[in-house]
């Protein structure tokens, strides 16, 4: 088995249409261009041999210390070097396009400096297209860059002196010497092939000094300019922002969809089969992130996914005859083919690895009620064609909400009566009703409010146990399921309700672990997969709310500082936490971090309800 770093061992830069993910010791281990779902030129995370590098590090062996932190309040990721002879860094940007404009060209930076001493630096570029299968060319150039040239994708590597290129074989290796005060930029510019600037004339004027300083300016004024309009002053206000920061680096700015995370393939399990791309757009993962965007101030994003949504809503039945189908890719393409690379190993021996996610094609009712969620947050809830497709939705629904599903968590074990997936259709009926009301809007108030009260009582009546005295996870079950901790978050009964107090207090007996929570048990409820998991990170940040708009409010606080010591070290999380407190899945994760926020926020309101600030 080959080496690999952390899954959490990283972090991550981007430019809004594409991101790069940069390990610990100043490698490039993930980058995909032109777009997040886009092949991968850089994989090493899936395979450390046929995937892919750009490594940029202090070449002095093992006698230097790394540490990496991001400038504050900025995706500008810095990876520095203490060693006996001086210290170095290694700064990777990449400067964002926040246009509606598809780019087929993108840039990552990365200047090598010293600030104290002398130190030498090695460059290893190595890119693999295609997730590693495809051949590629190596051009050099005129003025010493040298050009990839891939099957889709050219990658031009220039450099400023006194770094100089050597291009050997399909690679290309610098090594260089610094001194205090001297920096060089080694620049990597993907170009996709539908454009003319290719091989030998790539159309990228060589960098200096001042054009990369102004590049890194012009990326540090963006994040600055775009914090302004967080109005977020609680505490943890770090973590927040960099949660808050990590959500935009993951949506794409072309049309506003949010992505799940920026990989694919990274187990949840090592050596496991729950592999899977999460590089596309759920209704379910973004339609909730509108909320926590609206609450920190960031509304120009969440009206942005929600023009995206109605879209979606305005194109009319899928391929399955569903309205909307779980997933699309970043575009509102909804064909998401699924296949195994199997030349790829797979993160220490993970496989297999997946690229496209075939549970696009599946059956979950609760995406229906996530979307009006999103709508419903709006003040502006959009034109007349918006509103005629949302209640045609709604009509649809009637008819349609009671079967079986597969679940908020894209189990492949079979269709159930998921409670989670009742309680959401009933939010899309009662924000249907709402919503309508409000703005004098169209609709049939009678059937939806009908509807909404037969899924109210079906809930009360089969998604309840008396045995356990808790809501379950499915009909004629007794397994308990972490997704109904959102049961008093959108309404359904409040916080301090008996009977979400007894719910909670069955999750926290056997769903719940030192503060970290599972989905659900595997064991007891089969979900078509081998293997196991671990806790899940959302689940972790919504126990946490849950717990603080119930009143347990020491309990809620330990549990969510206890929750924050399990971010990296740059303050990013994954999908799980294994036994060993490993960070396991795809990384970063933004249902994660938009949970985070909403603990947060929530946490923060109840601490002042319960002990006022001094002035």
């Amino acid at each position: 088995m080959n080496s690999y770093p952390p899954i959490a061992d990283h972090g991550i830069v981007g430019d809004l249409q594409t991101a790069a993910l940069i390990a610990a010791d100043g490698t490039v281990d993930w980058w995909c261009a032109p777009r997040f779902d886009s092949p991968s030129m850089f994989a090493s995370l899936l395979d450390s041999e046929r995937g892919g590098h750009c490594r940029l590090t202090v070449d002095i062996g093992e006698n230097v210390t790394v540490r990496q932190l991001y400038m504050p309040d900025t995706a500008v990721l810095v990876t520095r070097y203490l060693a006996p002879d001086g210290v170095g860094e290694v700064v990777d940007f990449m400067e964002p396009d926040p246009s509606t404009t598809p780019s087929a060209r993108h840039r990552l930076v990365r200047v090598a400096r010293v600030v104290r001493g002398s130190l030498p630096f090695e460059l290893d570029c190595r890119p693999r297209f295609d997730y590693g299968r495809a051949e590629h060319s190596l051009d050099r150039l005129d003025d010493g860059s040298v050009v990839f040239c891939g099957p889709d994708t050219d990658l031009h590597v220039q450099a400023t002196a006194p770094v100089a290129l050597d291009a050997g074989g399909t690679d290309v290796t610098a090594h260089f010497t610094l001194r205090a005060g001297e920096q060089a930029a080694i620049v990597l510019t993907s170009h996709s092939a539908d454009t003319a600037a290719r091989g030998r004339d790539p159309g990228d004027p060589r960098p200096d000094v001042e054009t990369v300083t102004a590049s890194f300016d012009a990326c540090r004024a963006f994040w600055l300019n775009w914090l302004r309009s967080c109005r977020y002053r609680g505490r943890w206000h770090d973590m927040v922002i960099r949660s808050a920061i990590t959500l935009k680096l993951l949506t794409y700015a072309p049309t506003g969809a949010p992505i799940a995370a920026a990989t694919m393939g990274l187990p949840e399990q090592i050596g496991g089969e729950r592999n899977w791309d999460y590089r596309y757009t759920w209704i379910r993962d973004a339609s909730l992130s509108v909320r926590a965007l609206i609450d920190l101030g960031f509304t120009a994003e969440a009206q942005a996914f929600r023009r995206w949504l109605r879209d979606r809503l305005d194109a009319g039945a899928t391929a399955s005859g569903e309205p909307l189908q779980i997933m699309y890719r970043i575009d509102g393409e909804p064909h998401l083919t699924e296949e195994i690379l199997d030349h790829l190993e797979g993160y220490r021996n993970s496989a297999p690895v997946r690229a496209g996610n075939a549970a696009a094609d599946q059956i979950q009712l609760d995406i229906y009620g996530e979307a009006a969620y999103a709508i419903a947050q709006a003040k502006d809830i959009g034109g007349i064609r918006g509103w005629k497709a949302l209640a045609k939705l709604l009509d649809w629904l009637c008819d349609h909400w009671d079967r079986p599903d597969e679940g908020i968590w894209e189990t492949r074990g079979g269709g159930h009566d998921f409670t989670y997936s009742r309680l959401m259709t009933w939010v899309a009926f009662d924000r249907g009703v709402k919503l309508a009301t409000a703005h004098a809007r169209p609709a049939d108030l009678g059937r939806w409010s009908a509807a909404r009260d037969a899924v109210f009582d079906q809930i009360i009546d089969r998604g309840w146990s008396d045995k356990r005295r808790a809501f379950v996870q499915h009909y004629d079950s007794d397994v308990l399921d972490a997704s109904l901790l959102l049961m008093p978050r959108v309404g359904f009964l409040a916080p301090d309700d008996p009977d979400w107090l007894t719910t909670l207090d069955a999750m926290d007996e056997e769903l719940v672990s030192d503060s970290l929570v599972y989905r659900y048990d595997p064991e007891a409820s089969p979900d078509g997969l081998k293997g196991s998991e671990g806790t899940f990170n959302l689940c972790s940040f919504l126990y946490v709310q849950a717990l603080a708009r119930a009143g347990r409010i020491g309990q809620a606080r330990y549990a969510f500082d206890k929750m924050l010591t399990y971010a990296n070290h740059v303050g990013l999380f994954a999908e799980e936490i294994g036994p060993s407190g490993e960070q396991l899945g795809n990384f970063p994760q933004a249902f994660t971090h938009l949970a985070l926020i909403d603990a947060a926020i929530a946490l923060d309101e109840e601490l002042d309800r319960a002990e006022p600030r001094a002035c």
